[in-house]
């Protein structure tokens, strides 16, 4: 008997910031670990194959070896500083903007409503943004007007040197400005607008052409009412399916490059690196979600998954 299940549309309402944070946290050490390896298998290479200086090969591999406390340790505590505020911005817009949908079909994935979720993601870069701006800008404006009050001591030296003036003081003040309003109001609209295309996009491609490959799948666990728990994460299915769409991504950005280089009369290198943007975006984001679903589904037992309400 064949049984048909009803594509269910459930929100993301409100995720337990401690589980997210500790079990990405987690993850990402393991994947810092990883790379600290592959680091030092190239450096202990390089060091091999260039014996004639000793030295330069030992500080290479002792690199290498310090680099496999460093990557898990940074990678650790800039992931739960990250993401605690990553979560807590996405349970405070919830409410106010909606949050994540999925089409669910059993622990299938079947859709991705696009504005959805481009609005939330996009404007929690933009939230990320403007303080990254604000602090930028905190740290120049001082900068510049200390720089502004030795401008005219500075311009005069500088002109009997050169013959040339420099900027006045009041022209670095006003360039100080223009900076801090570029940082503060111009990098949040930029990141809002591309941040939603991108995430558009990739629903989009999700929508209209993964699926049609291979389809995301979540196990998830009730735990009691609307709190669910993210109990296993089928490898495979979904590692390929997230490969499908950045292959569309790696096909127009290579396709772009392709153009630019076939203009200038560089068709070889132009093939080179549209085949070259296919297989990274593909084989990348394949190796990178399938490492990342075996992590979590070997620490879930262990630490508990992620948590989240669903409604």
């Amino acid at each position: 008997m064949l049984v048909t299940l009803m594509v269910t549309i459930k929100e993301i309402k409100h995720v337990k910031l401690a589980s997210f944070v500790l079990m990405t946290a987690s993850i990402n050490v393991i994947l810092a670990f990883i790379a600290a390896i592959v680091l030092l298998i190239i450096f202990g290479l390089v060091s091999a194959f260039a014996p004639q200086n000793l030295v330069i090969g030992r500080y290479i591999v002792s690199l290498g070896v310090g680099l496999i406390f460093i990557l898990p340790i940074s990678a650790f505590f800039i992931t739960i500083a990250g993401n605690f505020f990553y979560v807590l911005l996405y349970n405070s817009l919830v409410p106010r903007l909606g949050g994540i949908k999925l089409g669910l079909e059993g622990d299938e994935v079947t859709e991705i409503p696009v504005i959805s979720f481009a609005l939330i993601l996009s404007s929690i870069g933009a939230i990320m943004a403007l303080i990254i701006g604000i602090f930028i800008a905190a740290l120049i404006l001082p900068l510049l007007s200390i720089l502004s009050g030795s401008i005219p001591a500075l311009s005069q030296a500088f002109a009997n040197a050169t013959n040339a003036t420099l900027p006045t003081g009041a022209a670095l003040g006003v360039a100080g400005v223009i900076i801090a309003i570029l940082l503060i109001i111009g990098l949040p609209i930029i990141v809002f607008i591309g941040g939603f295309i991108n995430n558009a996009l990739t629903a989009i491609f999700y929508n209209f052409i993964a699926i049609r490959v291979s389809k995301i799948r979540l196990e998830f666990l009730t735990v009691s009412g609307s709190s669910n728990e993210l109990k296993y994460i089928p490898v495979i299915p979904t590692a390929l399916s997230v490969a499908v769409v950045f292959f569309v991504f790696g096909f127009l950005n290579g396709l772009y490059s392709l153009i630019t280089n076939s203009v200038h009369g560089m068709v070889a290198a132009g093939v080179g690196e549209f085949i070259g943007n296919i297989l990274f975006y593909f084989i990348g984001y394949f190796i990178f979600v399938a490492l990342t679903a075996i992590f979590y589904n070997f620490l879930a037992p262990k630490i508990g998954g992620i948590k989240l309400e669903l409604k």
